[in-house]
């Protein structure tokens, strides 16, 4: 991992970068995924407009976290006080170099201080094998909504000894 990533909570006045990172993410790292079809990458991007993010981030059962890279957001995640990891994008020209790891890592310790005894997700294709590399493993069998294929995943979650 790059010594200077530093994860913050996201506050309010992120939620453009936010909206940014992950409609990019989408678009240009998940192709795997969307295989480029206008109407899936549509679907899936919709919802991440700035009016989408900006409650996300005065919702008190959602945790949102912003990774930083010499003071510049390479990435974003999300989770929900029921354990749900709801994403995790990352610039792609910063994938494989330890953002996404510290962005999750911080979302599990996040759960943890909850009180919660796994996270959950649903992932793509396109971050199967990175997840799993975090210890997440598959927990149902795959579905397909929006044209995407998601593939349940779950991990169990320890406090720090």
């Amino acid at each position: 991992m790059d010594a200077s990533i530093n994860i913050c909570k996201a506050t309010p006045a992120d939620a453009g970068i936010i909206s940014r990172i992950v409609e990019r993410s989408i678009r240009v790292g998940c192709a795997l995924d969307h295989r480029n079809d206008p109407r899936t990458v549509a679907t899936w991007t919709h919802n991440k407009t700035i009016e989408h993010v900006q409650p996300w981030l005065t919702d008190p059962r959602l945790y949102l976290n912003i990774a930083l890279l010499r003071d510049k957001p390479i990435g974003v995640a999300m989770a929900a006080i029921s354990g749900k990891v709801a994403f995790c994008y990352v610039q792609p020209e910063w994938f494989r170099r330890g953002a996404g790891q510290a962005l999750v890592q911080d979302l599990e310790t996040w759960l943890i201080a909850q009180g919660l005894p796994q996270a959950r997700l649903n992932s793509t294709r396109t971050s199967e094998a990175f997840y799993h590399r975090l210890g997440y493993r598959p927990c149902a069998e795959t579905f397909t909504v929006a044209g995407l294929h998601a593939i349940p995943m779950h991990k169990a979650l320890s406090s720090p000894s």
